[in-house]
């Protein structure tokens, strides 16, 4: 979706000048940034100031959105960024202030913030501590009302093969000798969930960031044009006569890139979706096994949860030890395609089914990765069971075995990433548990039960952020068999 920032804010200011005055009876209170008139002086004391809703019963805004003009030298490793967000009070209730996660500002000379406006105006009063940002509003928004925040800075990126003490995990953000990852790299509007804005600290595993879904676009130039690397990103490119190319998606989580100027790539297309898979020389058959796995995957999930929203998929070979989700876009660690045997029994094929399956679990509902991991983990992990029912059911056993039980696996699925006790009891206890319940509900309730539970609640909670009582409560309403005996066994919380 384009966003026209000139009409937008046109549509804003004629709207404003309609709107009714906050004693007056009006329609549902809906988007607008128009503030409302200072009081006259007086020694009584006065309420806090708020921008106006207005009269459109219909809001402006579904869901936040991002604007991005980059330019990145690659060689030097460093970005310019020009952001404007346009944000929407959903909460039901004024804010007097937002809350934005900046990652980048996690590794010293990182984050060098130039400028920041709030409605047009410098902001007065903000504060950023670490990966927090605290943006004082002018004024009260109201529920229904859009807020505008620009932000001009630059980017330092960290050398990713070397880890940093002042970081509390190695991360994929970075460049390596030959790649350059821009990931939770742009200031974001962290969620609002129940009066809390909810932004976690990073810890040595697992995922600590919870996004809202938003819509983006991503003007990206190079700074060396004749030698620019091939870019794989959220989204579809689309040249720009400035020079510039344009990536846009809708109802995304996190938007990311990777650039390499060795970069090879094969794409197919699935319905209307064009998969790519990015890799390195040397490793084109890894490559396509990747492309191939990711394309089988795209069509079962499609068929048991539902459709698959974006156009494009980008499965990018990544120069780190580790695998990760984004919106229309994953890694999979160079160790995977080192240890391809041309056959779907190896990590690269399960751990590209998983991937593939948080473009459901992650992607279309969000979750709290620090929190809840479970609802997003354990249901990826066992979509890769589903991966292989359908297409190699010969090796189910193999992946049983070889996936999980060999670990043998214990502890409660709903454990907090903080509580996991090292990367391997928290994987055995929240990815692996977690899917033993599920396959154990599975059996328990039936296959028509389990796959209409799991479209309901991708159908209830997409574009949210789900939690455990909304998967049980749902989960509930589709079947009368009791599995109270498997909860109390894999969760240790209380649910419906």
């Amino acid at each position: 979706m384009r966003i026209d920032k000139k009409v937008f804010l046109l549509i804003l200011i004629l709207i404003s000048a309609c709107a009714p005055k906050a004693d007056s009876p009006a329609p549902a209170p809906t988007d607008s940034l128009a503030p409302t008139s200072t009081a006259e002086p007086t020694s009584a004391p006065q309420p806090t100031p708020t921008l106006e809703a207005t009269a459109t019963p219909a809001p402006l805004l579904e869901r936040p959105q991002y604007a991005l003009d980059v330019t990145l030298d690659y060689d030097a490793h460093a970005l310019r960024v020009d952001e404007t967000i346009y944000y929407p009070n959903h909460s039901g209730s004024p804010l007097n202030e937002l809350v934005l996660a900046i990652v980048p500002n996690l590794w010293e000379g990182g984050f060098s913030l130039t400028a920041i406006s709030v409605g047009g105006e410098a902001a007065a009063n903000y504060a950023l501590d670490g990966q927090r940002l605290d943006l004082a509003l002018p004024a009260a928004l109201p529920a229904g009302g859009v807020v505008e925040i620009k932000i001009q800075y630059a980017l330092t990126l960290p050398f990713a093969e070397q880890e940093d003490p002042n970081v509390a995990r190695p991360r994929i953000y970075g460049y390596t000798s030959r790649q350059i990852n821009l990931v939770n790299w742009y200031p974001f509007v962290v969620p609002y969930v129940n009066g809390e804005w909810l932004l976690h600290d990073a810890w040595y595993y697992g995922e600590n960031l919870v996004y809202d879904a938003a819509d983006y676009e991503v003007n990206l130039r190079f700074a060396d044009s004749a030698n620019a690397p091939v870019v794989a990103a959220s989204g579809i490119a689309e040249a720009q006569p400035d020079g510039a190319t344009r990536y846009a998606i809708e109802s995304a989580r996190a938007f990311a890139l990777s650039a390499s100027r060795e970069f090879q790539s094969a794409s197919l297309q699935v319905g209307d979706a064009t998969l790519t898979s990015y890799y390195f020389g040397l490793y084109q058959e890894a490559g396509q096994a990747a492309l191939q796995t990711t394309a089988q995957a795209l069509q079962i999930f499609s068929a048991k949860f539902g459709a698959y929203p974006h156009k494009s998929l980008a499965i990018v070979m990544g120069d780190f030890n580790d695998g990760m989700e984004y919106s229309a876009f994953y890694y999979l660690s160079k160790d995977f395609y080192n240890l391809y045997d041309g056959t779907p029994a190896n990590y690269l094929t399960f751990v590209a089914a998983h991937e593939t399956a948080h473009q459901w679990w992650f992607e279309q509902v969000g979750n709290d990765q620090a929190l809840q991991p479970w609802l997003d983990e354990a249901l990826s992990t066992y979509s890769e069971r589903l991966y292989y029912e359908n297409v190699s059911p010969d090796l189910v056993s193999w992946w049983q075995t070889y996936r999980m039980d060999f670990y043998n696996p214990s502890g409660f699925a709903d454990i907090p990433i903080y509580e996991g006790q090292g990367f391997r009891p928290y994987t055995n206890a929240v990815y692996f548990q977690g899917a033993r319940f599920l396959d154990a509900l599975r059996q328990r309730i039936g296959d028509e039960a389990f796959f209409a539970f799991l479209q309901d609640y991708l159908n209830q909670k997409r574009g949210q952020i789900a939690t455990a009582d909304d998967f049980f409560r749902l989960l509930r309403t589709h079947t009368n068999t009791d599995y109270s005996d498997l909860v109390a066994q894999y969760y240790r919380g209380a649910y419906p």
